[in-house]
């Protein structure tokens, strides 16, 4: 499945992304503040495609002009999520190239991926969260209209070997604006 909006086009993500991948994530900014760790190859990002951008419902954020991966947005359902445990419930995910930052391009995507939860895969709440001092990622879910839920304290980042402090936010669909 592949979606438009006015400056993107959010398709599957290709092995052929890698080299765009490796160039965005090997950036410590990107993933550390969404716990993951920078990646470390052309085929270390290779992988996480086959592995984990492979996932259903993960999109390529790509620029409209030449198709080209910046970043990422998706939604983790069932057991790919610890924020919900129901079947109507989902979580939003998203990062985007540093180059990229401050122009509106995530929410943008974000939105798109959000109208096709509540549209069309019929979801009536979806969950956000952010890590402490992911004040970017708090902007972003406050343009998209999430409310905060709660604060977890000592949340383990597997990835990273360490614990955090998670917020996290819910967008219901009543409140969602098409």
């Amino acid at each position: 499945m592949t979606f438009e909006t006015q400056r993107l086009i959010l398709r599957p993500w290709r092995e052929e992304d890698a080299e765009n991948l490796f160039f965005y994530a090997k950036d410590p900014d990107i993933g550390y503040p969404a716990g993951w760790p920078a990646h470390t190859s052309v085929q270390n990002s290779r992988e996480i495609i086959k592995t984990v951008l492979s996932a259903p419902e993960t999109y390529a954020v790509c620029l409209k002009e030449d198709d080209r991966a910046i970043g990422s947005v998706g939604l983790k359902m069932g057991a790919a999520t610890d924020l919900t445990d129901r079947e109507d419930e989902c979580e939003l995910g998203y990062w985007i190239g540093k180059p990229f930052w401050g122009q509106g391009l995530i929410p943008e995507a974000a939105r798109e991926i959000l109208r096709h939860a509540f549209e069309e895969l019929k979801m009536q709440t979806i969950w956000c969260g952010y890590y402490d001092g992911n004040l970017k990622s708090r902007r972003v879910q406050e343009k998209l209209g999430f409310i905060y839920h709660h604060t977890t304290e000592n949340v383990e980042v597997t990835l990273l070997n360490e614990i955090r402090k998670g917020h996290v936010m819910v967008l219901k669909r009543e409140n969602f604006s098409f």
